[in-house]
């Protein structure tokens, strides 16, 4: 065994993990969970046929349908019209009878651009209308295929291909040289022990703290191990090896590694093993990076699908002492389905049933390495990835009842029973308790994942957490400054998870807001202060700031971000636009708001610009804001 694979059969420095830090990690758990029992008693349309996919749980037998609204314990004051301006209604919606409800609910941002006041916005401008019209007549999935069914193919460089373009300056780190039997042979220049030890460090060091799937341990001691002593073969350790780092536009990072384990994906195809979902999930994963977002999605799925396969062939794996494993990789997976399905309507799997068999990770799994330990000192890995989860969970059920009760289907209209039932209604209450929710949900975040902002808006306000004496993230919208460099991508998880929270914040009012631009003539006061809070809920999300804004390969759901600022950039537009909105401003949210919403408008804007020319999703968009800001290439 050469010198190099002894020194891989090392096994790392483990670290036993104190008791009271898993005590810790899985009371965290439980007071998080506890939030989603108390949903379930919030109920809007909890009755009405399920729009969303998700599989409810109802205590109660199948009646009648008719909507369970929450009781009206507002301020009846607020209840009263609030816009006596005159404002001018549009036209109503859809074709024959005019809809009766005025709030509408859907939680793909695409649907914004459907939205007939929108459409009647931007129809003056045929550019515009030649690039929107066509895709908000079609459903997600049909959206998503559309806007990339003309992307390029990554190239199907082999090592060979690659070894052929190396030029003599500096090693390759990308190109072991095939030998003489097939197999595959490491130079020892380009992958030597050491080139490999630093390479998958890279990787645990920020993927695996994002997307905690693999096992740092067992990869190095085992996986690696195996290659170095045998070389590349097509056995599932080597397929699972073929990563690396660096590329170009037209070869993205690791192009010749990936192509090599794509190779071998066939033979390891129909496994039912924890290896085959991770080879699925570590391809996703790299296609989402290099905005290849269709298949991402479809090995995505595939991951899902393996998933199951292992749950239903092989349930013990969850007595095993790879279980923990196995439940990180369940809801990796699932977490990853919930907003491919929340964004594009794209289907489920299926997977989410086996959630009560499956049960919560809590990462005590007895050991870790030593690095590990470290990163989770340094970023609390852990905790987020748990607090994401019922982030989800709490996600999915205020879906399930805003869709049930305010959805509307793929053409645009709602339920007849919906708007029926809820001409009358008023959902104020309930998305007020949902709101609540959610909040609560951020008011027990463990200190040091906590944060503070501005909650405060003219006319109404939520009282802040606790703030954090932990926060010691430099978030900045200065983006020509030298970014801070934080180890363990500890700025990213951060960012991550308060963005999602300001997401979630967002879509829950949204509902005003179309209220607001198509029925301002009923709009009330309560009405008026959800349109603040989603107004609020667009500013300055920390994914788009330095320094996570120039580490965008290792931001979950490329695509999915870049829509979302387009919709926040028409909204934040429209604001200054619609006399409704106009006044809302200057009433609820004043001088301060404009001031963030300048520099919200340019830091979304500049996420779109620095994605356009790899990204078809963001060129898409920036199509459509060229012609509404008047933006130059």
């Amino acid at each position: 065994m050469p010198e190099e694979a002894k020194m891989l059969g090392r096994s790392p420095t483990m670290h036993v993990v104190p008791a009271d830090e898993y005590k810790t990690l899985v009371e965290i758990l439980d007071r998080l969970k506890s939030l989603e029992n108390k949903v379930d008693n919030i109920s809007l349309g909890s009755t009405y046929p399920q729009a969303s996919g998700y599989e409810t749980r109802s205590p109660n037998p199948p009646g009648p349908t008719t909507a369970t609204i929450a009781p009206d314990t507002r301020d009846q004051s607020r209840a009263t019209p609030w816009n006596s301006s005159g404002v001018h209604s549009p036209a109503p919606m859809g074709h024959g009878a005019p809809r009766q409800t005025h709030y509408s609910y859907s939680s793909a941002t695409y649907k914004v651009l459907s939205w007939p006041f929108v459409q009647q916005f931007l129809g003056p401008s045929k550019k515009i209308e030649a690039m929107v019209e066509p895709l908000v007549k079609k459903n997600g999935a049909a959206v998503m295929l559309d806007l990339h069914a003309r992307a390029t193919p990554l190239p199907q460089d082999t090592f060979e291909m690659a070894e052929s373009r190396r030029g003599s300056a500096a090693p390759n780190l990308e190109v072991p040289l095939r030998n003489p039997s097939g197999g595959l042979h490491m130079d020892p220049m380009s992958f030597s022990w050491e080139n490999m030890h630093r390479l998958s460090k890279a990787y645990f060091d920020t993927f695996n703290l994002l997307y905690p799937f693999m096992d740092r341990a067992q990869f190095q001691t085992e996986i690696l191990s195996s290659v170095a002593a045998n070389g590349f073969d097509e056995s599932l350790n080597s397929t699972l090896t073929q990563r690396d780092k660096g590329g170009s536009l037209e070869r993205p990072p690791g192009l010749a590694f990936f192509n090599e384990a794509r190779k071998r994906m066939g033979y390891n195809l129909t496994q039912c093993s924890l290896g085959n979902v991770q080879v699925f999930s570590l391809a996703s994963l790299y296609y989402e990076t290099c905005c290849h977002h269709v298949e991402f999605w479809r090995m995505a799925t595939s991951a899902s699908l393996a998933c199951q396969a292992l749950l239903t062939s092989n349930p013990d794996e969850l007595k095993s002492h790879r279980a923990d494993l196995v439940r990180r990789m369940f809801w990796h997976c699932i977490i990853t389905e919930t907003y491919l399905n929340l964004e594009f309507n794209l289907p489920l799997t299926g997977l989410e049933k086996f959630a009560d068999m499956v049960g919560l990770p809590d990462f005590s799994a007895g050991s870790f390495s030593e690095e590990d330990y470290i990163g989770n000192q340094a970023s609390h890995f852990q905790e987020h990835f748990a607090s994401q989860i019922v982030l989800r969970r709490l996600l999915v059920k205020f879906h399930t009842s805003l869709t049930s009760a305010l959805g509307v289907a793929e053409t645009g209209q709602a339920s007849i029973q919906a708007a029926d039932t809820l001409a009358s209604s008023n959902p104020g209450p309930t998305i007020k308790q949902f709101a609540a929710q959610l909040d609560r949900w951020r008011g027990m975040l463990p200190s040091h994942l906590c944060w503070q902002d501005d909650y405060t808006t003219r006319g109404h306000a939520y009282p802040p957490p606790v703030p954090s004496m932990h926060d010691s993230f430099v978030f900045t919208a200065d983006l020509d400054a030298p970014p801070v460099i934080y180890p363990f991508a500890a700025d990213i998880q951060a960012a991550i998870l308060r963005t999602r929270y300001y997401y979630v914040r967002f879509l829950l009012h949204r509902p005003f807001l179309f209220k607001a631009l198509h029925y301002p003539e009923s709009i009330t006061h309560e009405d008026a202060e959800g349109v603040a809070i989603a107004l609020k809920s667009t500013l300055s999300w920390p994914i788009t700031t330095s320094p996570v804004r120039n580490q965008k390969r290792l931001i979950p759901f490329l695509y999915c971000w870049s829509q979302k600022f387009l919709a926040m950039l028409l909204i934040l537009h429209l604001s200054q636009q619609v006399p409704v909105l106009v006044r809302i401003r200057a009433t609820h949210l004043g001088d301060r708001f404009d001031a963030d919403a300048k520099q919200t408008t340019a830091l979304y804007i500049d996420w779109i610009r620095d994605l356009k020319d790899v990204d078809p999703t963001a060129r898409w968009c920036w199509s459509v804001l060229r012609e509404v800001y008047s933006l130059k290439e």
